[in-house]
């Protein structure tokens, strides 16, 4: 008596090519696209851009806080309860009024608070604080 019949022995005997096929053809469609020449076959003259030169950069006012609290706007002497109506009197004349705020590392933070209170109420846009880099010390 047979325990197993005849096809079971013979499609375990046949190897499956489908995913060896499979793979093949990836790799064929990988090695097409990668070695693809470039398409340059016409040849163009392209334009050339015109050269746009830049607006120079607008002067920035420096306010200058030093270790003992006194400030000085563009290197000369304002009194701080003056600064203020300084500011107010620039942003008329400029109305894209830019400010560098640079203070002291000993200044104290109520000075330079001070000094961004006043430009903020001369409504100055543009307020920048400079600082410095560990290694330009």
């Amino acid at each position: 008596m047979k325990k197993c019949s005849q096809p079971v022995h013979e499609s375990l005997t046949q190897l499956n090519i489908t995913p060896l096929l499979d793979l093949a053809f990836v790799l064929l469609v990988i090695f097409i696209i990668t070695t693809m020449p470039p398409v340059n076959d016409l040849a163009l003259k392209l334009p050339t851009a015109s050269k746009h030169l830049k607006e120079p950069p607008r002067k920035a006012n420096y306010i200058t806080v030093s270790a003992d609290g006194k400030i000085f706007l563009n290197m000369k002497p304002v009194a701080a309860a003056d600064l203020q109506q300084t500011l107010v009197a620039m942003r008329l004349m400029d109305q894209d009024l830019n400010i560098i705020v640079r203070g002291d590392g000993k200044t104290k933070y109520q000075q330079i608070r001070g000094v961004l209170d006043a430009c903020q109420g001369a409504n100055v846009g543009k307020v920048d604080l400079a600082t410095q880099t560990a290694d330009q010390k």
